[in-house]
């Protein structure tokens, strides 16, 4: 499993087309546990790229502060599964873990577009 997170700083970025960079996150499926944290800086925004890039690079899961409704889309025609209203609480690894423990709690998606 790989889990990807939008990052500003070293937080959970609340808009996704506008972050710094991804940290992708190997997980063990057996023991839920990370295994590899990798960071990638993506290229510039435009429509439609993020979701086949990520795609690309084995990504099961984005954890995600916000995501347009179109992004979220296809996302999901992509196979990946997308998780918005995230909270900036803790670490990042603190967040992955708190997502496969089946305990992350998602609220209001600050992205309206």
């Amino acid at each position: 499993m790989r889990i990807a997170m939008p990052v500003a700083g070293e937080s959970l970025c609340m808009h996704f087309g506008h972050c710094e960079k991804f940290y992708f996150f190997d997980i063990d499926p057996a023991s839920k546990k990370i295994i590899k944290k990798e960071a990638l800086t993506p290229p510039p925004h435009e429509p439609g790229l993020l979701p086949r890039l990520l795609h690309e690079k084995g990504v099961n899961v984005v954890i995600a502060g916000g995501m347009g409704a179109r992004a979220q889309q296809l996302f999901k025609q992509n196979g990946i599964e997308v998780l918005v209203g995230a909270q900036a609480k803790g670490s990042l690894e603190e967040t992955v873990e708190t997502y496969l423990s089946g305990l992350l709690e998602t609220g209001d998606n600050p992205c309206d577009h």
